[in-house]
């Protein structure tokens, strides 16, 4: 198999990664605010990030001779590693949730505060189980200070999304448009098929009629008028519910996150010794495939059942529906592609850490791992205007929580800097 042992190649696998998993979510959440419903999105996701595992698999974990305690991809899928295999699918099935679940939560919460909420329960849950799965190698005095600060950013997070939406209530009730969330109506055919009324989309100007097109340009981010066009195309209805649903599923996906870590260390490195004597632990391109077919397997098995039973007040549709909506299609492809390559170049990055021996190379690695949310963010506010034309309080608590996470990810490093050595 092919691993990376320098700290050049460490760094640009990382970098890679750190892009391509930033801007994944950007792509869905741009398709759910064009009025995509998110099961069909979803499911063109997982195709296309279950093949991107597999393209990974059959050649990187292919390159080269194998060795004893190496083997290649397809010799380890004969071996007796079944105890590593199945932790590796269980973190696939928590990580495959915690992707669904997103996609819900950047609707009601926004990209932004989603981002940096999530990944902050991952590290004070993940870490904290990863401290003693690695038989406490990083100083637990250094360590634990920096799970603190991303606790504050968890609860500053919390305070942006409550403020956000007051201001948003606050710009609604002062609006001379006719304040009134409504579903787009739809109608359903014998065979289930779903007939949306197109509404007016504001982001994608080829579609609109002059007319349409003046109204679009008129409202500006942050503006009521803008909230309400977003509002009427979108798929996930957002305004005027309640602050605890978004946060809700926030939480929940940053504790499927939290998991998938240490699931995945124990795959690779069997602290439990589960295997046999003898028998080789799962490289990643193993392990990342294995999770990877149960992300596939859970995100198909629940998206087909929302096709017919959907939550949240979406529409109904149907398999048939999902076949024939090509609209966007060739942006969820992507984003699937996006995320499938980006998660296996930051694990192909991370063993390359791991063989290189330098405390300043596994430092710089690890920061890019965290600085995930931010490059979303920045998708967040430039892409979508979110936070625009919000109060003063929103801005400080924004400012603070992002700051917060940085100083969290930089303590966090720090201790990794400090490894114990006995």
């Amino acid at each position: 198999m092919y691993v990376v042992e320098d700290k050049g190649g460490a760094i640009a696998l990382m970098l890679a990664a750190l892009l391509f998993l930033g801007t994944w979510p950007a792509v869905l959440t741009l398709l759910e605010r064009r009025g995509r419903l998110p099961q069909h999105t979803y499911l063109d996701y997982s195709i296309t990030n279950l093949l991107a595992a597999v393209l990974i698999a059959l050649t990187f974990g292919q390159i080269g001779d194998g060795k004893p305690n190496m083997p290649n991809f397809l010799t380890q899928l004969t071996q007796d590693n079944w105890p590593s295999i199945l932790f590796a699918m269980a973190g696939g099935v928590v990580l495959s949730l915690g992707n669904l679940a997103t996609q819900y939560a950047w609707a009601y919460v926004g990209l932004s505060v989603t981002e940096v909420i999530t990944s902050s329960i991952t590290v004070v849950i993940g870490t904290t189980m990863n401290y003693f799965l690695d038989d406490r190698i990083n100083r637990a005095e250094i360590l634990f200070p920096g799970v603190g600060c991303f606790l504050i950013a968890v609860c500053l997070g919390s305070a942006v999304h409550s403020s956000n939406a007051a201001d948003n209530e606050e710009k609604l009730s002062g609006s001379s448009s006719n304040y009134k969330c409504e579903k787009e109506p739809v109608e359903e055919t014998k065979d289930g098929a779903i007939n949306k009324v197109v509404l007016k989309d504001l982001e994608d100007a080829a579609v609109h009629d002059s007319a349409s097109n003046i109204k679009a340009e008129s409202a500006k981010f942050g503006t009521a008028e803008f909230l309400l066009e977003l509002e009427r195309r979108r798929s996930i209805k957002v305004l005027g519910s309640s602050t605890f649903i978004g946060l809700g599923i926030v939480f929940f996906a940053g504790v499927c996150f939290s998991l998938f870590s240490p699931a995945f260390n124990l795959a690779t490195n069997d602290q439990w010794h589960t295997l046999k004597e003898g028998v080789p632990h799962l490289v990643v391109y193993t392990a990342f495939f294995y999770f990877s077919v149960s992300c596939f397997v859970v995100a198909i098995a629940l998206n087909i059942s929302f096709l017919y039973n959907p939550v949240l007040g979406l529409p109904k549709s149907s398999f048939k529906a999902y076949l024939n909506d090509w609209s966007g299609r060739h942006w969820a492809l992507l984003a699937g592609l996006l995320c499938g390559f980006g998660n296996g170049f930051q694990f192909m990055g991370g063993q390359a850490a791991g063989y290189a021996a330098a405390d300043a190379v596994q430092t710089v690695v690890g920061i890019m791992k965290q600085a995930l949310p931010l490059v979303s963010t920045f998708w967040g506010i430039l892409l979508f205007g979110e936070y625009r034309k919000s109060s003063r309080r929103t801005y400080v608590l924004l400012v603070g929580m992002l700051s917060m996470f940085i100083v969290a990810v930089g303590v966090l490093m720090a201790s990794s800097g400090h490894r114990k050595t006995s």
